[in-house]
C-alpha cells in the first residue's frame, strides 16, 4: 500500500506505526472524550472488520464478541448487508419523509409479518433511544397518563426521555432529568433486593414495585417499558413467567407494556424477538442494534388500535432521516439474513459452547459467583466470595484489560464485576473455543495474582 504526496510522486509505504500515532494525536485534540475510556488513546486505532474479527492499523486480529456495540451481532459488513446499502446508493440515500418510499414499505411489511399479531404498524427512525422515546409518546398519547416506570437495572438510552429510564448507570451528573419516570425492582435474582430466593418469593419484587406505582401515580400511569433480558446492566435475565405477570400487572391498571427488544430482539437470546417464549404480546415493542446490521436504524412497532388513537390526535412524528431508504434497505436486507440464516438457531449453538467453557471456568475458579444469560448474550458475575457475594471489581477490569490486550474483545459491566459475551452470528465454535481459551488464560493469571 503507498500514498500518493499532493505534487503526484509516491510517498512509500505507509508506516502503521507513524499512522496510529498521527490519529491518536489528532484524536486528543478534536475527538470528544466523553465518548471512550480514556486508555484508547495509547491505541489501539480499528481499521477494519469481517465477520466476526477486527483488525486494527498493525494488521492485529482481535475476536470480537462484543458485535462492536452490539450492533454487528450478524457479523461485520455481512455482504447481504453491503449489497443492500449498494443498491440504496445506486437508486435513493434519502427521502422525503412525509411520503413513501420503497424500501420504507418493504421493512414496515416484513416486521409486520414478523412479529404477532396485534403488532403490525411500524415507524423507523435512527437510534434505540429514538424509538424508546417515541414508545413512552405513543404509551403517554394512548393512555393519557404520564408516570412511566422501568426496572432499576434498566437501559434505554442516553438522550433525554431515554436516559431518564435508564437506571443501569449513565444518570449521576446529568440531571435534571425528564419527570414523571420512576424505577421498579428488577428481578436480580442473584442479588434479589428484597432478599428472597424464587420461585418460593411469587415475583416479590413486581408486587412491591406495583405497590410503588400505586402509591406514586397522580393519575393514570402511562406504561411499564422493560427489557426481556437485562443487558447493559449486567446480563439479568428474569424467571419464567416475570414478563407475563408484569403485563397482568400493566393492564389491571389501564398502562401500556413497552418491550425494548433493541439488545435482545431478532434471534440473539435463541428465539425471534426476546418476550417470545413468555408467551405474551407487548403493546409496543422497540428494535434496533443489529436491526441495521451495523447501520443506525430503529424501529417502533404497535397495534391498529394504539396507531389509530394516536393519529387521531394530531400526532406527527418524523425526524430529517426517519424511513430514509438507506438505513432501511439495510434493515430490511438483516431481517432477511435473520430468518433465512436461521440466527436464532446460530444464537442457541453459540450460546450452548459459551456456556460449556464458562460453566467449566466456574468449576475451577471461586472468583466466578453466576452464570447467566440467553442464546449469545451471556455473561458471568465475579465475587470475592461466593457467599457473601462481595463484587470483584478490580479483577474484572483486569481481566477486560489483559482479555483485550490477546485480542478478546468483551463488555465489562457494572463497575467492573459482570463479564458479557455477544459474539455475532457469524462466529464459528472453533473460535468461541479460541475466545474462552483466552479467558481461561487470563482467569488463572488473575487468579494466581490474587
Amino acid at each position: 500500500m503507498t500514498t500518493v504526496e499532493h505534487s503526484g510522486r509516491p510517498a512509500g509505504p505507509v508506516d502503521p506505526g507513524r499512522r496510529e500515532r498521527e490519529l491518536l494525536d489528532t484524536a486528543q485534540r478534536y475527538s470528544f472524550r466523553g465518548r471512550i475510556d480514556t486508555s484508547a488513546f495509547s491505541g489501539p486505532v480499528f481499521a477494519s472488520a469481517r465477520g466476526s474479527v477486527v483488525t486494527d492499523l498493525h494488521g492485529n486480529d482481535y475476536l470480537d464478541f462484543n458485535s462492536g456495540q452490539m450492533c454487528a451481532a450478524l457479523g461485520h459488513n455481512h455482504p447481504r448487508i453491503l449489497a443492500a446499502i449498494q443498491e440504496a446508493c445506486d437508486t435513493m440515500l434519502h427521502a422525503h419523509s412525509s411520503h413513501f418510499n420503497v424500501k420504507e414499505i418493504e421493512l414496515a411489511a416484513k416486521l409486520g409479518r414478523l412479529l404477532p399479531d396485534p403488532l403490525t404498524r411500524s415507524l423507523f427512525g435512527e437510534s434505540g433511544a429514538d424509538a424508546n422515546e417515541l414508545a413512552l409518546l405513543l404509551a403517554r398519547i394512548y393512555t393519557g397518563g404520564r408516570e412511566v416506570f422501568s426496572p432499576h437495572v434498566s437501559y434505554h438510552g442516553l438522550s433525554a426521555s431515554a436516559r431518564s429510564v435508564t437506571f443501569a448507570g449513565w444518570r449521576r451528573g446529568h440531571g435534571p432529568l425528564s419527570g414523571d419516570s420512576y424505577a421498579l425492582l428488577a428481578p436480580y435474582c442473584y442479588r434479589c433486593p428484597l432478599a428472597k430466593s424464587f420461585p418460593s418469593c411469587g415475583f416479590a419484587c413486581l408486587d412491591a414495585s406495583f405497590e410503588l406505582v400505586d402509591a406514586q401515580a397522580t393519575d393514570q400511569p402511562a406504561a411499564v417499558i422493560t427489557e426481556p433480558l437485562f443487558s447493559a446492566g449486567g446480563v439479568i435475565d428474569p424467571p419464567k413467567g416475570w414478563l407475563a405477570r408484569l403485563r397482568e400487572l400493566c393492564h389491571e391498571r389501564g398502562m401500556l407494556l413497552v418491550v425494548d427488544d433493541e439488545q435482545t430482539g431478532l434471534g440473539k437470546l435463541g428465539t425471534m424477538f426476546g418476550f417470545t417464549d413468555e408467551g405474551i404480546v407487548p403493546d409496543i415493542v422497540t428494535l434496533a442494534k443489529h436491526l441495521g446490521g451495523g447501520v443506525g436504524i430503529s424501529s417502533v412497532t404497535t397495534t391498529d388500535a394504539i396507531e389509530d388513537k394516536v393519529v387521531e390526535t394530531g400526532l406527527t412524528v418524523t425526524r430529517s432521516h426517519s424511513n430514509d431508504p438507506l438505513l432501511c434497505a439495510a434493515g430490511s436486507a438483516s431481517i432477511d439474513i435473520v430468518v433465512e440464516e436461521d440466527v436464532p438457531a446460530k444464537a442457541r449453538a453459540l450460546g450452548d459452547r459459551l456456556r460449556e467453557h464458562l460453566t467449566a471456568l466456574m468449576e475451577r475458579y471461586d472468583l466466578i459467583g453466576d452464570l447467566r444469560g440467553r442464546g449469545m448474550l451471556v455473561g458471568i458475575e465475579l465475587v470475592e466470595d461466593r457467599d457473601t457475594k462481595e463484587p470483584a471489581f478490580e479483577a474484572g477490569n483486569e481481566i477486560g484489560r489483559r482479555c483485550f490486550e490477546a485480542g478478546l474483545i468483551f463488555s465489562v459491566r457494572r463497575g467492573g464485576s459482570v463479564l458479557r459475551f455477544v459474539p455475532p452470528a457469524s462466529t464459528t465454535l472453533d473460535q468461541i473455543d479460541q475466545g474462552m481459551e483466552t479467558l481461561a488464560k487470563v482467569l488463572e493469571e488473575v487468579s494466581t495474582a490474587s
